[in-house]
Formats: structure tokens, C-alpha cells, sequence
């Protein structure tokens, strides 16, 4: 199994990074875990356009989906080879909606569905692909999932944006690579049920024995270095912070 990070910003795109996009590959399947914002041009960097098996939204906020309208335009207005086939979106309630409203003219309001095959979210465990994946409702103001995918014997779990909570434990445990958010900065954000500051995450880490942390989701306003400096003080394994391009194989 392999993971690029596509984008890591939390919030809006930095000077060097889009927001939230992961892919994740495996037997030639991708799949990819949120299209935030300026996460589209970075894909390209690494597949083709329309190289996509499938996409996990973890959340309908902007900085994780908001580039789906602009992959609207590109599936459903290609010209060479006609107009692609629908691509599962594993999302939660109300995504075609919700990007339909965003994208705010469509040809008609079913127009989204005929790319996107809108799969609604639940917490559970499920196929993608040659991946078993399990997904949990996280603590976030709105509806939001965590998930965990598994694939010959390896786990990745991401963490999507979360607060504290048991259900990020139950996937996060025993994970080779927990790619974690840590928007907040421990001693100057503390708003319950919103995001992970770095320390929560490394102790988060610890307590699930994990085998690597990686930081994500951290905003421009944030000192990613902090975070991970916060993490490392409570947690020993290998950890490190979120770079565009980065490659890891698990």
C-alpha cells in the first residue's frame, strides 16, 4: 500500500501546500481520502485526471471537498472520450447536495450524480476496492468520519478532522501509519470537540501503538514545528509532519 500526501493545509492552502488529499494505492487501485482546496492541480502531479478508482470525503466542510466541483467540470464536460462514467464518492449525508449548491449552476440538480455515484457514510466496516476499510463518526461540529484502511496484512488510519474521542482510538489502534490533524497549538487553542492539538495526537499515538505518526491538517497560523516538537514529548515512535509530495510505503 502506498500514500502520497497531495495537500496537508488545514483551514485554506498555504504558500506550499493545497488542503486536505491523500492518495492511496494498491493492486493499481487509488483511492483518494478528501479534495480540499487546490488539491485537483496537485493530483496531477502524480496521476492522470482521470485515473481515480474511487474518493472517501471525510467531511463536507470546504478544505475537504470543495475541489469536487471543479472535478465535476472535468469528468462531466470532457470532450475527448465522452463523458465519464460514474466514480464512487464515499461521502456523508447531503454531498451531491451540498456540492451542487456549491458548484451553484448545473446543467440540472441531478447533474452531480451522473459522475459522482454518492455513497452515503455510516460508521462501519466496508470494500474499496482491494481495500477493507472501517469508518467512525469523529468529534467535529459537523458530521465527520475517520477512517481505516487495510490492505495484505498493512493498516493506514486518517484521522479526518477530529477532537478528542474513543472512536479515532478504535480505529487508530494498532495502525502501521496514523495520519493525524493537529490544527491546534497545546496551551493556546483549547475548544473541545473541534480539532487535535499536537500533543493529543502523540498521545493519541501512544495510546493506540501506532507504528509512525504523521501530522496533518495544520493551518498556516499554526507552527507545524511546535506541533510535532508537542507530539514527540509524548510519544517515541518515528513521527514527523505532513509534506506535499511525501511518499510512504506501507
Amino acid at each position: 500500500m502506498k500514500l502520497t500526501v497531495v495537500g496537508c493545509s488545514g483551514s485554506f492552502p498555504s504558500a506550499d501546500s493545497a488542503c486536505s488529499s491523500y492518495l492511496v494505492e494498491a493492486d493499481g487501485f487509488r483511492l483518494l481520502l478528501d479534495m480540499g482546496n487546490g488539491a485537483l492541480g496537485e493530483l496531477q502531479r502524480h496521476i492522470g485526471l482521470y485515473d481515480l478508482d474511487a474518493i472517501f470525503l471525510s467531511h463536507l466542510h470546504a478544505d475537504h471537498c470543495i475541489d469536487m466541483c471543479g472535478y465535476f467540470v472535468a469528468r462531466y464536460y470532457r470532450h475527448e472520450g465522452g463523458r465519464c462514467d460514474a466514480i464512487p464518492v464515499y461521502a456523508p449525508e447531503g454531498a451531491e447536495q451540498r456540492l451542487t449548491t456549491a458548484y451553484a449552476d448545473t446543467p440540472s440538480p441531478t447533474s452531480m450524480s451522473e459522475v459522482f455515484d454518492f455513497r452515503t457514510l455510516k460508521s462501519g466496516a466496508f470494500e474499496i476496492g482491494p481495500f477493507s476499510v472501517r469508518t467512525e463518526k469523529v468529534c467535529h461540529p459537523v458530521e465527520a468520519y475517520g477512517i481505516r484502511v487495510e490492505h495484505d496484512g498493512r493498516s493506514l488510519t486518517y484521522s479526518g478532522d477530529t477532537g478528542v474521542c474513543e472512536s479515532l482510538h478504535k480505529l487508530a489502534e494498532g495502525s502501521d501509519l496514523f495520519l493525524c490533524e493537529a490544527s491546534f497549538t497545546h496551551g493556546k487553542e483549547d475548544i473541545p470537540a473541534l480539532h487535535l492539538n499536537g500533543r493529543e495526537a502523540g498521545a493519541e499515538a501512544t495510546r493506540s501503538s501506532v507504528g509512525r505518526l504523521v501530522l496533518t491538517h495544520i493551518p498556516p497560523w499554526t507552527d507545524g514545528e511546535q506541533n510535532l516538537a508537542d507530539a514527540r514529548q509524548v510519544y517515541s515512535g518515528p513521527s514527523e509532519l505532513a509534506r506535499p509530495g511525501a511518499v510512504y510505503e506501507i
